[in-house]
This record gives C-alpha cells, structure tokens and sequence, in this order.
C-alpha cells in the first residue's frame, strides 16, 4: 500500500470515528452543563483539568516514544523496536511517580490557599483532584501503549476505542441527571473509570497483538537506549511541561480574578474548539508515523514534501468548519446550551482565530523531533511559554475584561509559528520561501476569501437555521473552489484525481462482484 492510500485510509476510519463522537461528546457537554450547573460545571473543569493537562502531555510524550518507535519501523529494526517498548515502559514508570508526588503536593496548595472555590465545595474538590491524580498516573504509564498503537498506524483500534469512550462519556451525562449522590463528585470518579478502562483495554491489546509489547528488562533493557530516549523525552517534556503550565494556568488565572463562572465560559469554548478541530488532528495522526518513518529511511525530501502537505490539507480541513462556526458562534451557542456562561462566545471565537495560527506549524514541529535535534527548540519554547500567562496577569491587574487573555495567546501563536519556522530551516532544511508560497499564502488567502463570501447571507439575514445553512454553504462552495483553483500544485491535483478514479473502480468491482452473486 503507497503512502498516499495508507493516509486516506487511516484518515477515513478516522473520519468515521469522528463522525459518531463530535455529536455525542457535544451533547454530553450539554447533558453535563445542565446537570452539574454553571459553578459546579466550571468548578471541575477547573480541578479536573489535570486530566486535560494530563492528556495533552500523554499525547506529547507519545509523540516522543512514536517518534523513536517510527524511526525504527522505517529503518528495519526489528530488535530496536523491542528495546525502544522496554525503555520506554521503564521511563514513564518514573515520571509516573514524579508527577503523583507533585501533584499530591501542589494540588491541594491550590485548593487550600490560591483558587477561589466556595467553601461548601472545597472538600468536594479535594476528592475529584484525587480520582484525576490517580487517572493521570495510569495515563502516563500507558503512554508506551499509545506509541505502539500509532506507529503501527492501527487507527481502526483508536476508532472503536474513541467511540466506545463517547457513549461511556454520554451514559455518564444521562446518568447525573437522575443521580441521588453529590453529582459533581459522582462525574468526577465515573469520568476517571472510564479514563483508566479505555487505557486498560489498550494495555491489553498491545500485550497480545503485538510482539514487541513483551515487558523483560534484564533481556531488552538498553543503557544507551534509555540514555538517548531520557534525554529527548527530557527537552519534548521540558517544552511540552511549560505549555500545559500555560493552559492549565488560564484556568488557574481566571479562577483568581473573576470566579469558577468564568472558568465554564472557558471549558464551553475548549469543548467546541476541542471538537471542531478533530477534523484536521484525525489527517495529523494519520501523517505523523509516515513523517517519522521517511525521516527514519533517509528520504528527508519525501518527509518535508509530505509536513508541508499535510499542513496545507489540515488547514483547509479545519477552515471548512472554523469559519461558519466563528460567524454563527452566538447561535450556535444559544441553540446548543440551555444557559450561554458569560464570554462564552468571544473566547471561542478567539481560539479558534489561535488554533488557525497553530494550524500552519503543527505538523513542523513534529518534523524537528523526527530530526531529532530539539534540545535548544525545546528551549526556546519553553521560554516563550512562560510569557502569555505573565502578561495576562498584568492586564487582568490593569483592569480588562477577561477575553484578553485570549488577544494575548494568539499574538503568542504567532510568535511560536516564527521560532518553529527558524528552527525547521536550521534543522530541517526547509525554505521559508518554499513554505509562504506553497503553504502559507494559498490557505490564507482561501480563509480571508471564504469569510467574506460567508458573511454576506449573515449580513444580509435574519438569524436561525436557514441563515445557518446558507452560511456553511456559501464558505464550504468557495473553501472548495478556491482550493482546486489556487490551492493544489498541478502534481496534488493529479494525485487527488488518480485516487477518486482508483475509487472508482473498486466501486465498480465491487458492484460487479455484488451482481454476479
């Protein structure tokens, strides 16, 4: 199977997941919402934000331990791959407990003295952090599991596992509404069991579909291996560490100055943003092992022709939906939630103007660590992280309005794609022009274009669902003319033909097959 058919493949089972999990994980949110109230809502998604936080570094550190694992596959290894699993089982064991000990120190220094929780709650609290500091250490001991899984690019698993996590998720929602317990703590230790038996099944399938997945230490534990993996995984957690410090401190920052109200606005807008941008990150997670394996293989070419690529495909992925959603945010919110928290609908909009930033260098980055060379990236990064929060509480102290925070975070998008873009020239090879005249100048264009055609039935109309629909296909027509026209080289053009004619023909033989019987 070439590369492109593996991408479509994998991306389409991805696709499919995604499909039945956005509308379930959107209505759980409501069901949730309506359940739990707009404080205790906000509340947890304060403290229980560690699963997030938590989340965001699993997946760094996956990315990490894949890359390695990836390189190996494209390098033929076969032993490496073993040693790599081992290495990697032993590394996270220690970070495991590293973080169960700063998080039993720091979580309740929170509690006690920094956030402002109602005092009926407090003790309620201190229970959920307890349910998510033992979700998150199991989560961080699967991590090699997770590696595994991607780099055997077996998305159908991830598929069934994702949607399996989302009925649970809904149960739980329905559940709360005729739930006698205290409802906060009751979502707080489902939502945990469910987090540590989607992980268990990976665990287990791993250790029984894949040969590499045998625990032996003394047999595959590798000294320089696990020197070599330290200290990547070291700069990927030093960069990684300081930018969950950064989100999880929004919440953390909102919470001192304006109260857990605020924080549901902000978990509200991070559920949409987190849901629309399934649609580029499922093209992402198909695209990273084929990055790390061709950079394994020596075809750096075919590694950056295919980062630049999967950029430009993800942005217009993510354009088909950000746009109208950005337009239609305010009713979309009021038709989708029984009560809009307040600055809900700015600071959606703002993050998603972010995410479209982050869009352009995603897919770099993870270019660099299939270089390998990330640690004076990583610590670049690490710097430019601390900035965004230090001066959102400077404005908050001047006296703005909260949605600033969002302002700041996006001219900090910006200058992460700048010092992301030096560093892939320096260790990638790859031109600035090449990238703003293949890349980044077309998907802009295409979104500015989009927008402007969009606006006009919202302009020109009165709300509801009509307008809506005009809307989404007013900016869908030219997101999708504008990229067969200006969007695609003449080769992706080929590329994109050569694939629905291969389609085609399947189909064909397929109905003939279906006819004959």
């Amino acid at each position: 199977m070439t590369n492109l058919n593996r991408v479509v493949k994998n991306t389409g089972i991805l696709y499919l997941r995604m499909a039945a999990t956005v509308l379930i994980s959107l209505s759980s949110t409501r069901l949730t919402l309506s359940a739990l109230g707009v404080t205790d809502f906000g509340l947890f998604n304060l403290v229980g934000g560690v699963i997030s936080m938590l989340a965001f570094l699993n997946s760094a550190m996956a990315a990490a331990t894949q890359r390695f694992m990836s390189y190996a596959e494209g390098a033929g290894d076969i032993h490496r791959l073993k040693e790599i699993f081992n290495v990697s089982v032993f590394l996270h064991i220690i970070i495991a407990i590293c973080v169960f000990l700063i998080l039993e120190v720091i979580g309740f220094y929170l509690l006690d003295q920094v956030l402002e929780i109602p005092e009926s709650r407090l003790n309620t609290a201190k229970i959920i952090l307890q349910f998510m500091i033992f979700s998150t250490v199991f989560t961080i001991t699967s991590v090699p599991y997770e590696a595994v899984i991607i780099s055997h690019e077996n998305m159908f698993l991830l598929a069934v596992l994702g949607i399996v996590e989302s009925v649970g998720k809904l149960g739980i929602a329905f559940y709360l509404g005729y739930s006698n317990f205290d409802k906060l703590s009751t979502y707080g230790f489902l939502t945990a069991l469910l987090s540590v038996s989607m992980l268990l099944l990976k665990r287990v399938f791993c250790h029984s579909k894949y040969l590499e997945c045998k625990i032996n230490f003394i047999k595959y534990f590798n000294k320089v291996t696990f020197k070599e993996m330290s200290l990547f995984a070291s700069w990927s957690l030093l960069g990684s560490s300081t930018s969950i410090f950064s989100s999880y401190g929004q919440g953390i920052v909102l919470n001192i100055f304006f109260g857990p109200i605020v924080n549901a606005a902000q978990a509200v807008s991070n559920q949409v943003s987190g849901q629309l941008s399934v649609f580029s990150g499922t093209m992402l997670k198909a695209l990273n092992p084929i990055i790390a394996k061709s950079e394994g293989a020596g075809n750096r070419a075919f590694m950056l022709k295919t980062t630049l690529v999967g950029t430009k495909f993800s942005f217009f992925l993510l354009i088909l939906f950000y746009i109208p959603a950005i337009i239609e945010m305010d009713y979309i919110f009021t038709f989708w939630l029984n009560q809009v928290p307040e600055y809900a609908v700015i600071f959606c909009r703002l993050l998603l103007l972010r995410n479209l930033i982050e869009q352009f260098y995603i897919t770099i980055t993870n270019s660099i660590s299939a270089v390998g060379k990330i640690k004076v990236f990583q610590i670049s990064k690490t710097i430019l992280n601390l900035f965004p929060l230090l001066f959102t509480i400077i404005f908050f102290k001047l006296g703005f309005q909260p949605y600033i925070m969002y302002v700041i975070f996006v001219f900090y998008a910006i200058a992460d794609a700048l010092v992301t873009l030096f560093f892939a020239k320096k260790h990638c090879k790859l031109s600035y022009k090449v990238f703003f005249q293949t890349t980044f100048l077309p998907c802009s264009l295409i979104a500015i274009v989009a927008y402007l055609i969009a606006y006009v039935p919202f302009y020109l109309l009165n709300g509801g669902w009509g307008r809506l629909f005009l809307v989404f296909f007013a900016s869908t027509i030219s997101i999708i003319c504008n990229i067969w026209f200006f969007g695609l080289e003449i080769s992706e053009k080929e590329n994109v033909i050569n694939f629905f004619n291969n389609f085609q023909s399947k189909l064909k033989k397929y109905n003939f097959k279906i006819s004959t019987k």
